[in-house]
């Protein structure tokens, strides 16, 4: 199987003379340890290929197309070695080469968050210097046919130099289980922000034969040609300009042949799809004379990527490159005036979602010492020099990401696979779905390495407003496509060698991007601990729902909670509980610990039948822990 696998992987025609490896056979290369290496390539057809590493070596001859395979001894962990390859009159010599575990980190931007931008990065960065922690960044890329080889990607050390731009979540986990386990680890990074999960599944994980799946690429490309068209439709109106040119900011302006844009909300949203490059925002406040004499704080949101802000011609802020930093800008009385007041901003974007972007809290103007106001709303668009292109989108379709980041990197072995993704997912269709494609991506991705029961642990969704909730007259959540994901996420534990990582108390209610990683890390590395490397010690989750059962006006819930301890966090009646009866309509619940049981009762309920926990994007009231304070995951104890 391996070898078919091999061969699957490798360029189809035969090119000319020439030794290469894949890109992760580089300098400073992780290998898996105590696993058969398999070491694959091309050629001159027909070379002689012989492959030394530390004693062992193992002979190939490349076939007519160029193509070679062979497979070296398992080796334990250490290093630095060197990698000699020997083909023919060529020869590659890949230096400090470490063996260890190999861990592939995966999914969406929460993933691929790095060290730099998160709540603990002054101080990983810091203390960041360990030669055998490694990580290789996998470019975003996609191909509608499986590549033979990555675009780009090397493998960097840890250190104070390099680690901002590590995975934050991967960073975490690998040097936690650098701390336990005393052997090198390697971090492939092989995420996109933003991508579906069906991007990362090939076309037989989806269920698709070569027909149906070009037949889904040539409709993928005529909407792609129909949105371009009508996004260069949109900006027919509006003749480029000098992307540097700071007309656009004066005081006085007629924009009345601008358009009308929703602040917050990237410009793709907002009917400008697949635009990169420069655009223009304007809007106007109102101050008093007292107001415009103390000055104001300016917020703007986070602008994806770069700004420059002018208020009445005066420049007074501008971030470079800061996608995800609120703008805030302190101005002073002197660029103020008493009543009509003229904010203008630049915004160029380099790729991805572009414009004013955030939740509507961080946009607003505040008078030192006076009442803050929004500035959410509409406000005046134009474009100053852009591109169209729908290149941006191919995170969202079927099978491109696999191709070009996934099966590339087939058969180099894996210690196993950490996963956080499904924000994309959670819409009111996608998010049951979620719960079969998942389970079809682990059982895939283990099938194409050919080991059946490799570790694979996942990020459950943090906590987030995502404003997905449906509420009923009372506020009461009817539906939550988030929710409905996490237990989406949580049915995959269902699988062996699964682990999960509950997350919904250290998320942000307005950020989507909470900045605490190194908690997601250690999370999965208690998970890591227990499922990959049989540690039974570990306590490496919560409390798990087992079963609910009536008891005249109340509703026992059973857990499987480590040590048999339940406890609210911070002490107290645990929250976050609701019943329904009968009437399918839920109540809040009332709720106590007895031992390992959860008791629930409400007055507006005789008769509770089902009980859910934590049932809303947003569960930041949910508080049930175990004895090791990891928090329970949302359920529920039936579904209608």
């Amino acid at each position: 199987m391996l070898a078919v696998l091999v061969w699957l992987a490798l360029p189809l025609t035969a090119l000319a003379a020439q030794l290469e490896l894949p890109l992760l056979f580089s300098d400073g290369a992780v290998l898996q340890r105590d696993r058969p290496l398999p070491v694959w390539g091309r050629a001159a057809p027909g070379a002689q290929v012989r492959v030394e590493f530390d004693g062992s070596s193992a002979q190939a001859v490349a076939g007519a197309d160029g193509r070679w395979s062979l497979r070296l001894p398992a080796h334990a962990a250490g290093g630095p070695y060197q990698l000699l390859v020997r083909a023919g009159g060529e020869e590659k010599r890949i230096g400090d080469v470490l063996v260890g575990e190999v861990w592939l980190a995966s999914g969406q931007s929460n993933m691929e968050w790095p060290v730099a931008q998160t709540l603990h990065a002054q101080e990983d960065i810091a203390v960041a210097g360990d030669a055998s922690l490694r990580h290789f960044k996998v470019p975003k890329s996609w191909a509608e046919t499986p590549q033979p080889q990555l675009q780009g990607g090397q493998w960097q050390p840890a250190s104070p130099a390099s680690v901002g731009e590590f995975s934050a979540v991967a960073y975490a986990f690998a040097r936690e289980l650098r701390q336990t386990l005393g052997v090198p680890v390697g971090i492939i990074d092989s995420t996109w922000g933003g991508s579906s999960i069906e991007a990362w599944m090939d076309a037989s994980m989806l269920g698709l034969d070569a027909a149906a799946l070009e037949v889904k690429l040539r409709e993928r490309r005529a909407i792609d040609q129909r949105i371009e068209a009508q996004t260069r439709a949109r900006l027919a109106a509006w003749p480029a300009v000098d992307p540097a040119s700071e007309a656009f900011a004066a005081a006085q302006l007629d924009d009345s042949g601008w358009s009308t844009i929703r602040v917050p909300s990237l410009w793709e949203a907002q009917g400008y799809p697949g635009m990169d490059g420069v655009a223009w925002y304007r809007t106007t406040f109102e101050l008093s004379e007292r107001e415009a004499a103390a000055g104001v704080v300016l917020g703007l949101g986070q602008i994806d990527d770069s700004d420059t802000t002018w208020i009445n011609g005066q420049r007074v802020g501008g971030i470079a490159n800061g996608y995800n930093v609120p703008r805030v800008y302190q101005v002073p009385a002197a660029v103020l005036r008493a009543g009509l007041n003229t904010i203008a901003v630049r915004v160029e974007d380099g790729g991805g979602g572009g414009g004013i972007a955030g939740s509507a809290a961080e946009l607003y103007v505040e008078p030192v010492g006076g009442q803050r106001r929004s500035l959410a709303g509409d406000w005046r668009f134009r474009t100053a020099a852009v591109t169209v292109s729908s290149a941006d989108d191919k995170n969202q379709v079927d099978t491109l990401l696999y191709n070009a980041m996934v099966h590339p990197l087939l058969p180099y072995p894996l210690a196993g696979v950490i996963w956080y993704q499904g924000e994309s997912n959670a819409s009111e269709h996608g998010a049951y779905r979620y719960r079969e494609l998942f389970r079809t991506l682990i059982e895939g991705w283990r099938a194409k390495w050919a080991a059946p029961d490799m570790p694979f642990l996942w990020a459950q969704l943090a906590a987030f407003d995502s404003g997905g909730d449906r509420l009923d007259a009372r506020g009461i959540v009817v539906d939550s496509p988030w929710a409905t994901l996490r237990e989406s996420q949580s049915a995959a534990l269902a699988l062996p060698a699964t682990g999960q990582a509950v997350t919904i108390d250290v998320g942000e209610a307005d950020d989507i991007h909470p900045r605490d990683k190194r908690t997601v890390g250690q999370r999965l590395a208690l998970a890591a601990r227990r499922v990959a490397y049989g540690d039974d010690r570990v306590v490496h989750h919560g409390p798990v729902f087992r079963e609910a059962s009536a008891q005249g006006g109340e509703l026992v819930l059973r857990f499987d909670a480590p040590g048999g301890v339940l406890a609210a966090r911070g002490g107290g009646a645990p929250q976050g509980f609701q019943v329904a009866g009968a009437d399918r309509r839920f109540h809040p619940a009332q709720a106590r610990i007895v031992g390992d049981r959860v008791v629930l009762r409400s007055d507006a309920v005789a008769r509770p039948v089902v009980a859910r926990y934590a049932w809303s994007d947003n569960p930041a009231q949910a508080d049930l822990v175990g004895q090791d304070g990891l928090p329970a995951s949302p359920f529920r104890s039936g579904a209608w």
